[in-house]
């Protein structure tokens, strides 16, 4: 099967409101895809359907080919939610053998453990006497308990410290190597630009940009150069903004910075007008300038 999840024109409404409004996309086996978008974008909505634990309003979906509450599919799917909530009076030990006991093929302990970061020790602690650290790895631990194929994580490395989120990390990778498809929310940017192989940009219930963290900040509307001033810095300010192609020019870091929709047309101006600059640097942007241009024009449209 090339297509683990399957989404074709799928709308969630609660009353009047869409919270998720005719997307369409698919994600084949083995990728890490990041979902991205601001609070109320439709980004939890959409996992609930894929969880089963929403039905979609209109359209299809499809995981691994079946409905997601066909209980073949929850067999091979494994999910770690934001919100950590543990069995009390149970201990660690005893809470995963449970979950695993749900499963015909549970992932071998062993490489769950080391998977997970959790140590010998940790498991003979009772759940409720676990950090907020060791909670989420206690979470991460039940995900993956099943040995699942699809495995949803929303705000992983909440609460994590810089050591186990690498660990985390590591370990999707290894994951997503060994065939895992992984979809996951963050609000960290950072990690998605460094992780995910693909992002689904939401934005008020639709998906406003699809690709690689590569292909997205491609698509920023707005640019920068910077240089250095080879004379006068301020006489070359005033020549940068009258150039047609300059919209800002501004100090930062002890450079000169311009934003342009077009650099090719920022350069060809400032070498045709022979303006005194040295150490030219196109700046790329950033996976978070990206993200704040494509979701804010949108809501600018829509107002």
């Amino acid at each position: 099967m090339n297509h683990v999840i399957e989404m074709n024109g799928v709308s969630k409404a609660f009353n009047d409101k869409k919270a998720v409004d005719g997307i369409s996309f698919t994600i084949g086996k083995g990728s890490i895809t990041a979902v991205l978008g601001p609070n109320g974008a439709g980004k939890t909505t959409m996992i609930s359907m894929l969880l089963g634990l929403l039905e979609p309003t209109e359209g299809t979906i499809k995981v691994f080919g079946s409905s997601p509450r066909d209980v073949r599919v929850r067999e091979r799917s494994g999910a770690m939610l934001q919100e950590v909530s543990v069995m009390d009076r149970l201990k660690v030990r005893e809470i995963i053998a449970l979950i695993r006991s749900y499963y015909p093929q549970p992932m071998d302990m062993d490489f769950l453990l080391g998977a997970t970061g959790l140590a010998p020790a940790d498991l003979n602690r009772y759940a409720e006497k676990l950090s907020g650290g060791q909670k989420r790895s206690l979470s991460f631990a039940l995900a993956l308990a099943g040995n699942p194929q699809l495995l949803f994580l929303d705000e992983p490395t909440v609460g994590l410290d810089t050591t186990a989120r690498r660990h985390f990390w590591d370990t999707v990778r290894e994951l997503a190597a060994r065939g895992t498809t992984i979809l996951f929310t963050t609000h960290y940017l950072q990690e998605a630009e460094d992780i995910a192989d693909r992002i689904l940009l939401f934005s008020q219930g639709t998906i406003v940009a699809d690709g690689s963290p590569e292909e997205i900040k491609a698509r920023m509307v707005k640019q920068s150069l910077s240089f250095l001033p080879a004379g006068n810095a301020a006489h070359l300010r005033g020549q940068l903004l009258e150039l047609p192609s300059v919209e800002d020019c501004y100090d930062k870091d002890g450079r000169i910075h311009v934003t342009t929709e077009n650099t090719d047309e920022a350069l060809r101006g400032i070498f045709t007008g022979g303006l005194a600059v040295r150490d030219v640097r196109i700046h790329q942007g950033s996976l978070d300038e990206a993200f704040e241009q494509l979701t804010m024009n949108r809501e600018e449209d829509t107002k």
